[in-house]
């Protein structure tokens, strides 16, 4: 696998929020880490970027063991990741905050603007507007734009559909699977699993903090209990 972690433990304080989770993802996938409220996913991808201490576990990139990097580091080696709240900059501009994700590979800065802008056309009707005055799911278009203007293998998505409407989630997704096109490696976490599930390859299903179910998203999808228990039947 081009990018996975292996028997991750780690918490805050003391306390263990993941116990030997285990996830993988290769380029041209999307795999979803899901399950209720408080089972450690977003923990799980931190653990991931190297913002969470671990007391067992190892992260591999590209077959080097990255365990030990800081979180900088691992993203200079071409992980991004765009978190659930505070992803772009409210007082800059959209081009702004395009230009501040390019701060690691700015040599080809107008040729990456313009490929953001084929890939979300809304990002160059409002790239002079003020990122703060745009919807919700326009701005986590930004966000996810802001990631990838570093090129990266990588793109880690913490819960990129919180708090938008249906149509806006299915807008996303569906730009979520253009990003899966440029052989990007996508790792995402997400509260709407059925919809998720219905985009990924493969997914992991957290509960308590441990791997409870992993498998292709069409088997998660289908599977009867996996559906009662974590899909609303």
């Amino acid at each position: 696998m081009f990018f996975s972690a292996s028997n991750l433990t780690g918490g805050y304080g003391g306390v263990n929020i993941i116990e030997e989770c285990s996830f993988s993802v290769n380029r041209g996938e999307i795999v979803s880490i899901l399950g209720p409220n408080g089972a450690g996913k977003s923990t799980a991808m931190k653990a991931m970027l190297g913002i969470l201490d671990l007391k067992n576990g190892n992260v591999v990139l590209d077959g080097k063991d990255i365990t030990k990097l800081k979180t900088q580091d691992r993203i200079k080696l071409g992980i991004s990741f765009v978190p659930q709240i505070k992803n772009i900059f409210t007082e800059l501009t959209v081009k702004e905050n395009l230009e501040m994700g390019a701060f690691l590979n700015d040599a080809n800065l107008s040729t990456r603007l313009e490929e953001m802008y084929d890939l979300f056309p809304i990002i160059k009707e409002k790239k002079d507007q003020f990122a703060g005055e745009l919807s919700g799911g326009q701005r986590q278009q930004v966000a996810i734009a802001r990631a990838l203007m570093t090129e990266p293998d990588v793109l880690m998505l913490d819960e990129p559909t919180a708090g938008v409407s249906p149509v806006i989630m299915t807008e996303l997704f569906e730009h979520i699977l253009n990003i899966k096109k440029q052989n990007i490696a996508i790792l995402m976490v997400e509260q709407n699993a059925r919809q998720a599930l219905e985009i990924s390859d493969r997914g992991y299903i957290l509960v308590t903090g441990k791997n409870a179910y992993e498998g292709k998203g069409d088997f998660l999808l289908n599977d009867k209990d996996i559906r009662k228990a974590f899909l609303g039947g």
